[in-house]
């Protein structure tokens, strides 16, 4: 694995639920601050911040400044890998059902 997929792990980044819980609440608004984030869960703003960390090297947050605060928002982007890659199993399901359910046909 190159250096940059080291830095740049989408599946590792929402690997965690608490991270999966950040990207929805981000998908859910245009933007957030971290005091709005934090107050959907059950931990400080530290180790909120660190999430959000993990999902800004993976690319999957964008942060910005606006005077004291950062805000947040979504970069979906990087999801149409994992996107990607379950479509391959996903046909890979269709087949397998289609093939139970003409073996099960057969058996009636």
């Amino acid at each position: 694995m190159s250096e940059k997929n080291l830095e740049r792990d989408v599946y590792a980044a929402i690997a965690d639920p608490t991270r999966r819980q950040l990207i929805r609440l981000l998908a859910d608004a245009e933007e957030l601050p971290l005091h709005e984030l934090t107050a959907h869960f059950q931990m400080g703003r530290t180790a909120v911040s660190k999430h959000l960390a993990i999902l800004k090297d993976a690319d999957l947050v964008i942060a910005r400044r606006v005077g004291r605060e950062t805000r947040y928002r979504l970069n979906a982007n990087p999801l149409k890998e994992i996107q990607d890659w379950i479509s391959y199993y996903e046909g890979f399901w269709k087949e397998r059902m289609a093939k139970l359910n003409l073996l099960l046909e057969e058996k009636k």
